[in-house]
């Protein structure tokens, strides 16, 4: 038996009832200073609620993956989760497509789409085609599906192309005999032209699966080619679904997920948790949503998104100005008088970066029976003073069961 699955049955075996746990998230909370010397976007803000919380548990920095690697946002949010994610891979079509209630099945390849710009040469201009609206988003994907929905047909292939939001769309390719480990068209920079689908799994499945997504590609970019700004596309995440032990029972906690992106809620419902439907998008309706359902769960994740999106836009100010949205949020929170809460985010995203970064994330643990350490604010240079000291984010779970009351001694 592995050492994954013996600390998986460790906790089923454990774990009892107890305290509420709320896990806040927000993604691509890390950061670094614009200039040498200067403060991070966190380091920057006003935030005298998770400064308070800081100076009353502990804190420390979580590594998401292994240290010096740069994690994807899947990834990242299945170590949060307890699961490893160099064991547990999952791609990201998975994830974007159960995450917009799209059921897949065991004969299913899901992709994550991205409109993009290219110029006349094919160089990408712009990976996001300027994040064009959730309703241009639409009208594309219904586009694409009534001139490609039947390319594969005599292959025994059919093809499902879905809305997610903005710029976000959903491939998923249903037939017999795919598979193999596909690697992705988006070539991460602007000013290149994107990559070709290949298979590293050196199978029949594999290869055959890369021909037909090329060959869909390759009709799509067609398609849309007379697109003012979504004018190319590509894929990320090629994977079929994988099986994972269920959060529910290795941990015995009736877990919610309040989300607004598909994908985040995409990786709670894979590990069990159950998504909780809401109006809005900001943090305000989140904890909206939390206080309607605070009698009916055990546990609670909550995820914000937009710190990470404006950390890829490079713009500070606002990254600044939604950690600050955050931190007025916390009160009520601290009001519901849960047995942990944790803030923390998946991995950084420093805005001078414009893109996901190793860096180790600044988390906070607060708890009636914490022992506190001496941090009293909440930031990337006081976390790494602080207790909880610098750890593998899967462990973050078990800790906050702890605090929580939720674990049984070991022995006599």
């Amino acid at each position: 038996m592995s050492s994954v699955f013996t600390e998986f049955d460790l906790m089923a075996e454990l774990h009892q009832p107890g305290d509420k746990i709320v896990l806040l998230v927000m993604d691509g909370l890390g950061g670094l200073p614009m200039q040498a010397g200067g403060l991070t976007e966190l380091e920057t803000a006003v935030t005298p609620h998770l400064d308070r919380l800081a100076a009353e548990g502990m804190t420390g920095l979580s590594v998401p993956i292994r240290p010096g690697i740069e994690p994807g946002s899947g990834p990242a949010h299945l170590s949060l989760f307890s699961y490893d994610p160099v064991r547990y891979e999952i791609g990201r079509g998975v994830l974007e497509g159960l995450g917009i209630g799209f059921t897949l099945t065991a004969n299913d390849i899901a992709a994550r789409g991205n409109f993009a710009t290219a110029d006349a040469d094919g160089f990408i201009t712009d990976r996001r085609a300027g994040r064009i609206s959730s309703e241009e988003c639409v009208r594309l994907c219904a586009k694409l599906q009534a001139a490609t929905g039947d390319l594969l047909a005599d292959e025994g292939v059919q093809i499902f192309v879905e809305p997610v939001e903005q710029h976000r769309f959903v491939l998923v390719l249903r037939g017999e005999g795919l598979g193999g480990a596909l690697t992705e068209t988006d070539p991460l920079a602007t000013g290149k032209r994107p990559l070709p689908v290949t298979d590293s799994s050196n199978s029949a499945e594999g290869e055959r699966s890369a021909w037909l997504i090329n060959r869909w590609v390759e009709a799509a970019r067609q398609t849309i080619a007379d697109e003012a700004k979504a004018n190319s596309l590509n894929l990320r995440g090629l994977a079929k679904k994988p099986d994972l032990p269920h959060f529910p029972h290795i941990y015995g906690m009736r877990a919610a997920a309040i989300a607004v992106y598909p994908m985040y809620k995409g990786v709670a419902s894979l590990v069990g948790m159950e998504i909780v439907d809401f109006a809005g998008d900001r943090p305000s309706h989140e904890i909206d949503a939390l206080e309607k359902v605070w009698n009916d769960f055990d546990f609670f994740f909550i995820h914000v998104k937009k710190t990470d999106s404006y950390g890829e836009d490079g713009n500070f100010a606002a990254k600044v100005h939604e950690i600050e949205e955050v931190d007025a949020i916390i009160p009520r929170i601290v009001a519901l008088q849960p047995g942990a809460l944790i803030v923390t985010g998946d991995h950084s995203t420093p805005a001078v970066l414009r893109s996901h970064s190793f860096h180790p994330v600044p988390t906070l643990l607060w708890s009636p029976r914490v022992r506190p350490d001496t941090t009293t604010s909440f930031g990337e240079r006081s976390c790494a003073a602080g207790g909880m000291g610098i750890f593998h984010a899967t462990t973050m779970i078990p800790q906050a069961m702890g605090h929580a009351g939720r674990l049984k001694r070991i022995g006599a």
